[in-house]
Order: C-alpha cells, then structure tokens, then sequence
C-alpha cells in the first residue's frame, strides 16, 4: 500500500508540475499580445482636446466627443496637400468667394456656407451622375423650384451669381424647418425628407450625435476641414500665400 500511494503521490506532483508550466507559458505569450494591442490603439485614438476650436456657422464641434474628433481629423488629413497634391481649393475659393460672400451676407446666411461649393464642386467639374451641376450643385427640380431655369437651351445652375442667390433662399428654407445650420447643411446634402426622417428615427436634433449615411455624416466635417485649409494652409501643407487672400477684408476687395 504504501509504495502504490508513494507512486500515484509522484504521479499527481508530476501533473501539477507539467499544469503549472503550461499556466506560466500561457500567460507569458498572452501578455505581449494584449500590450501591443493596447499601443496601437493608443497610437491611432485622437486626443479629446483636437476638435477644440473648430466649428461651422458659430455652431462648436464638441471636443468631449471621439466621434467627432476621429471624424474631424479624418477630414483634415483627406484635405492636407499631402493628399489633394494641388491647389485647387485655394485656386477656385479665390474665384467664388468674391462673388458668393456678398450675397450670403445679403440673404442673412453665415459666412461659412461660403465653403460648401468647395464641398459639392470644389475637386471636379461637370455634371454629377444624379444629375446636379454648377457650383452649388443644384438637381434640376431644386433649382426650377428657386428660380432657376434649367432646360436645353439655358442652364442657369452654372451661373455663379444667380445659382448662389437660389442656394441662399433654399439655405434660409432649411434653416427655418431645422432650426439649426448644421442640420440645414446636412439637409442640403441629402435632402430635408431623409434628414427628417432620421432625426425622427433616432430621435435626435443634434447633427454631432446623429448617425447618418456616409456621405451626409462626414459632410459638415468637410466644410470644417476646407474652412481649415483655406484660412490656415500652412498648417496643412499649403502655401502660408494663401491665409492673407483668404482674409475677409481682402476678399472684399477682390470685388
């Protein structure tokens, strides 16, 4: 009896032994894995703080938010020079801005809407696949329903001056159904049928906590991050030249 108890006493230290290894290996090899998923996560999460500062029609983009920073700062990069690799945004604010801010300003609507035609137009020409064109890019419904004629023989949506007094009285309809600039903004993207429907939906008025389709989602987010370029471009990678056209009071003088 007691060489059979001293053989299963080995037996059970053995397995104990051989249990505690695999523990201690299995702890070693999971530890590496958790802390280097930690580091990446660190590295690709956006300060709370980075959205300070940054806002659209007076109305502030909430820096308590990771959502919106991690949208904010998406947009920013996609509009540096070191992806758009041109001009053009600086080159076409140069040319619409004399024009368009004159007329905001006439019809009551905040200087910022200034940077939607960059939004809607300012990286291609020509008309889109559903049918919108002109700087503001207005479908041909919109645009007859503002004023606008668009039929074969004239299309009054490539006429900057007129097209952006019917954008100014379609903006001012948005403003008063929304109460709200950026939901106006995002009305004019996507339409205020689809907008109300969603706000509905998710019982929401707050176009920072809604959850929109893509394009709509990020579209108030471009107009910041063009807002940004235009008047601070050196920061993004652009020629410091264009933060003195971009002054307020030297557009004015364009005129």
């Amino acid at each position: 009896m007691t060489k059979k108890h001293l053989i299963t006493c080995s037996v059970m230290l053995v397995v104990i032994i051989i249990s505690a290894f695999d523990l201690s290996n299995a702890t070693v090899v999971k530890r590496p894995s958790v802390a280097h998923n930690a580091t990446r996560f660190a590295l690709i999460e956006p300060p709370e703080e980075e959205a300070a500062g940054f806002s659209f029609a007076e109305e502030v983009l909430p820096v308590n938010s990771k959502r919106v920073n991690r949208k904010i700062n998406y947009s920013l990069w996609m509009h540096s020079y070191t992806k758009v690799q041109s001009n053009i945004l600086h080159i076409k604010a140069e040319k619409l801005f004399p024009v368009i801010v004159p007329i905001l300003e006439e019809y009551g609507i905040p200087e910022d809407f200034k940077y939607l035609p960059l939004v809607e137009s300012g990286l291609r020409e020509g008309t889109s696949r559903k049918g919108a064109r002109g700087s503001w890019q207005f479908m041909p419904g919109t645009a007859r329903s503002y004023g606008l004629k668009v039929n074969k023989k004239k299309d009054e949506r490539l006429n900057l001056r007129k097209s952006t007094i019917a954008a100014c009285k379609y903006l001012n309809d948005l403003y008063a159904e929304f109460g709200s600039w950026t939901l106006a903004a995002a009305a004019y993207n996507n339409g205020s049928i689809k907008l109300e429907k969603a706000m509905h939906r998710q019982n929401e008025d707050n176009y920072f906590r809604m959850h929109l389709n893509r394009e709509t989602g990020m579209y108030v987010y471009k107009l910041v991050a063009i807002k940004e370029v235009i008047e601070n471009p050196g920061k993004y990678g652009y020629k410091e030249f264009y933060a003195q056209i971009y002054n307020h009071t030297n557009l004015m003088a364009f005129n």
